[in-house]
């Protein structure tokens, strides 16, 4: 079954050039042009990933997504103006996965589409369950994430990025790296875009963000799991 991609943006043009790019490749392709829409067709057909216009009518692209993740953990490529850093770092935080910037390369958005859920599909592989320190358990093979027994909500790229630092605990990861294995390595974003979905899981697993008990900083060069000896 081919999988299945929401397309939400109100430029007709950029639909029907992101719409042929995808369908080229073999993938079904859903479209709407505004954000309420969206939300409520997302809900409807669960698509298997959504490229999301930050700019909508009725309902902003930073709405819709912050609507989304209350319910579901679907990847998300936002797509931004170049120059709004802004709106880029704000979807982040909201819960996107990725963006691409306009105007964009189809080629280049049909790599993002196909890296991210090429690791969506990935097996847990190792995936009995990793258990760490101080009750944080991630198994790869449920995609679950427990603290003390209670479940963690996270988002798709969250779990990515937590399961790589914490089958590695003690070993530091550079910003680049952790870009190569989780993003891929055709993403064009910078190193911020790793540290936004740390603050944001340290937001989730932390009692004080501040001061974290599990993923440390290292100085100069990126971030690692604590180890528990």
């Amino acid at each position: 079954m081919a999988q299945r991609i929401l397309v939400v943006d109100d430029e007709a043009a950029i639909v029907e050039l992101v719409e042929y790019n995808l369908a080229r490749e073999g993938f079904e392709v859903l479209t709407e042009a505004d954000g309420k829409a969206a939300v409520e067709r997302a809900r409807a057909e669960k698509p298997d990933l959504i490229i999301l216009d930050v700019m909508l009518p009725g309902m902003s692209g930073m709405d819709v997504c912050r609507e989304l993740r209350k319910s579901t953990d679907v990847p998300i490529i936002l797509l931004t103006a170049r120059k709004d850093e802004v709106d880029r770092v704000l979807g982040l935080e909201l819960g996107a996965d990725d963006y691409v910037t306009k105007p964009f390369s189809p080629r280049e958005l049909v790599a993002r589409v196909k890296a991210i859920l090429r690791r969506s599909q990935r097996g847990g592989g190792e995936g009995e369950g990793i258990a760490s320190h101080h009750g944080l358990v991630v198994d790869e093979e449920r995609r679950e994430v427990t603290l003390d027994g209670r479940p963690l909500e996270l988002t798709f790229t969250e779990f990515e990025l937590l399961a790589t630092l914490a089958k590695n605990p003690g070993r530091a990861f550079s910003r680049d790296e952790l870009l190569s294995r989780i993003w891929g390595e055709d993403f064009y974003g910078d190193a911020r875009t790793v540290d936004v979905h740390i603050r944001h899981l340290r937001e989730k697993l932390e009692e004080d963000p501040a001061a974290p008990r599990f993923i440390e900083t290292v100085r100069g060069v990126g971030y690692r799991f604590r180890s528990s000896s």
